[in-house]
């Protein structure tokens, strides 16, 4: 009796967790990096919030770091992304590296 309660109880924290563990991104998009940036030699990293809905769909991004000349192609590739289906909706972080050794 007492291990099927440990395992209800385990199994309650983990649902309620949900987002706690990152979901697998089925299909990534490549950011177009902007050609002013190019010109001016601009390279680094841009952080990416992206909220998803239970069926895998970016329903909203937004940059939390990065050069400013950057921020909306990153933005706009990571509204392309597609996840697993969760019962949850959830947050995951995506960073883009522009330039340099990718």
């Amino acid at each position: 009796m007492k291990a099927h309660r440990w395992f209800a109880i385990v199994v309650l924290m983990m649902a309620m967790a949900g987002s706690a563990f990152a979901r697998e991104a089925k299909s990534k998009v490549t950011p177009a990096f902007p050609e002013l940036a190019k010109r001016m030699n601009i390279t680094g990293v841009v952080k990416v919030e992206v909220v998803v809905a239970p069926n895998g769909s970016v329903k909203s991004a937004k940059a939390t770091g990065g050069h400013p000349l950057l921020i909306d192609a990153a933005v706009t590739a990571a509204k392309g992304f597609k996840y697993e289906s969760n019962p949850e909706e959830t947050t995951e972080k995506i960073e883009f590296k522009f330039g340099g050794s990718n």
